[in-house]
């Protein structure tokens, strides 16, 4: 059979010679510029940016969310709940994972099954611990059923990956994440560690075939570098610009920048498990004393929305009348001066990641009203680690961002604030069983105010500190068409290329 590209390079001349119209050119690779490699590309694991960038292409979700947010089918193409606790699926019956094996209802009762073990220690695992058994209950058919009623289920099956049963259940994560097999419209090819990802395009893809033969995923520390790459024309897209950075593309007349702001709250966990955090009134006195009107306005061009609560406007449940810390750092000071051990160093955990002047300027904050906060900035993989350790091992001080892509607080608010999440630091009984009671709540007005409580009790405790919306922005050629989305899904099969 003759390659493609070949038979391509054949038809251009004859094409030319003949005066006819040829389609828009396509580009062969499309290199995107991640700030690190990813940690995981198995979709069962860390969801972080650099790992969701790459692998939600290499695996199909259950469900997932068009362009303006709403949820539409994926691997599941409708959907009907039967009871208070039950949820029947139609699984479609057209897709094959990358290795030619049919997807099943099987994979699908394997994939919830796997995330939901305790065993496999999946940092996901509170995300979907509400689903108590998944069953075929017929050809073409899952019925899932949860422990009480679960509003958010559809919102959290968004980023349920689908695995196949056949690969993944003779292997460990680790070997998993190795070599990938999913359904979705890119295949895994190649993880040059420390380099890069390579996948390619799944010619025989359900549904809207990528416009890429392949596409490399390199990891870049460096934003600087990220944009000579792109300006370059070494990279075609990058992620994560800040809004100086932003300014060079726009001026510079090479590249252009995309923009939207997403369900990512920045916050700021602190550990309550250790003095002097374990008082309140140092956790308040840092809330007095971090000036995040000035983050936004002063370092990240406006872009962002200052919040008070742990969640966006881009959340269900986003309510307009609850009001935290306002800058005072005077009254920071008070509160210190009555603070045992205040004096205690302390340390701010990060990761290139993040953007170190918005960490800079909270250190710089915290220091101005007395306080000793040194910067502890790790890879990815490690802060990742650090936290998702014990209370007792876990950084003091975090500045963090976090985005579950289901736009529902169950994904952002349950995960960090209650105290049976290995990411949270938070340990309030109060607030353990307002999150509780609406996860099981299916009136969503009821649902909001639940949520509601939870944040005002939050921010009384100063438990967890809110800081803004995240705006996320990126730099792409001048040919690349794509809408980002406030869940920072990076879709390739809903990019195109225009020359």
């Amino acid at each position: 059979m003759m390659n493609k590209r070949k038979a391509a390079r054949l038809v251009l001349p004859i094409a030319l010679s003949l005066g006819l119209a040829l389609p828009a050119a396509a580009k062969d690779q499309l290199v995107v510029d991640l700030v690190n490699e990813p940690a995981t590309l198995d979709p069962h694991q860390q969801w972080n940016p650099d790992s969701y960038y790459v692998y939600r292409n290499i695996f199909d979700n259950m469900v997932t969310r068009d362009d303006a947010g709403e949820i539409v089918p994926q691997i599941a193409t409708e959907w009907e709940r039967v009871s208070d606790t039950e949820m029947v699926f139609t699984i479609r019956d057209d897709v094959t994972f990358h290795d030619g094996e049919p997807l099943t209802p099987e994979d699908v009762v394997y994939t919830v099954e796997r995330i939901t073990d305790p065993e496999f220690g999946s940092p996901q695992l509170g995300q979907f611990n509400k689903i108590v058994d998944a069953e075929v209950t017929g050809e073409n058919e899952v019925t899932l059923t949860t422990d009480g009623a679960y509003p958010a289920l559809l919102a959290q099956l968004v980023k349920l990956s689908i695995v196949p049963e056949h690969v993944a259940s003779t292997m460990s994560s680790a070997e998993f994440n190795e070599g990938p097999v999913g359904s979705g419209p890119y295949v895994f090819e190649e993880w040059d560690r420390g380099v890069a990802v390579t996948v390619s395009k799944n010619e025989d893809y359900w549904g809207d075939e990528g416009p890429f033969e392949t596409v490399v995923f390199r990891g870049v520390p460096d934003a600087s570098t990220r944009v000579a790459d792109l300006q370059s024309g070494n990279a075609d897209l990058v992620v994560t610009l800040n809004t100086d950075l932003a300014m060079q593309v726009e001026g510079s007349g090479r590249g252009k920048v995309l923009t939207v702001n997403t369900e990512r709250v920045a916050y700021f966990p602190m550990n309550a498990s250790k003095p002097p955090l374990d008082q309140a009134d140092m956790r308040r006195a840092i809330g007095y004393a971090i000036d995040r009107q000035a983050i936004v306005d002063g370092l990240l061009g406006g872009y962002p929305q200052v919040v008070d609560q742990m969640l966006s406007p881009a959340h269900f449940g986003w309510a307009e009348d609850i009001e935290g810390f306002d800058y005072d750092p005077e009254k920071a000071r008070e509160l210190i001066a009555g603070v045992e051990g205040a004096d205690t160093e302390m340390e701010l955990a990060t990761a290139p990641v993040y953007d170190q002047r918005v960490v800079q300027a909270i250190q710089q904050m915290l220091t101005d009203v007395g306080l000793n906060v040194s910067i502890e900035s790790t890879d990815m993989a490690t802060w990742l680690q650090d936290q998702q350790s014990s209370q007792e091992q876990a950084p003091m001080l975090t500045f963090s961002r976090w985005s579950c892509a289901c736009q529902d607080p169950d994904g952002i608010m349950y995960p960090l604030l209650h105290s049976s999440s290995n990411w949270s630091r938070v340990d309030v009984p109060e607030i353990d069983a307002l999150l509780d009671e609406a996860r099981s709540e299916l009136d969503q007005e009821k649902r909001a105010d639940l949520y509601a409580q939870v944040n005002r009790l939050a921010l009384e405790g100063a438990h967890i500190l809110p800081l803004y919306q995240a705006a996320i922005i990126y730099g792409a050629a001048e040919e690349l068409e794509w809408q980002p989305t406030s869940n920072e899904s990076l879709f390739l099969n809903r990019m195109s290329w225009s020359e």
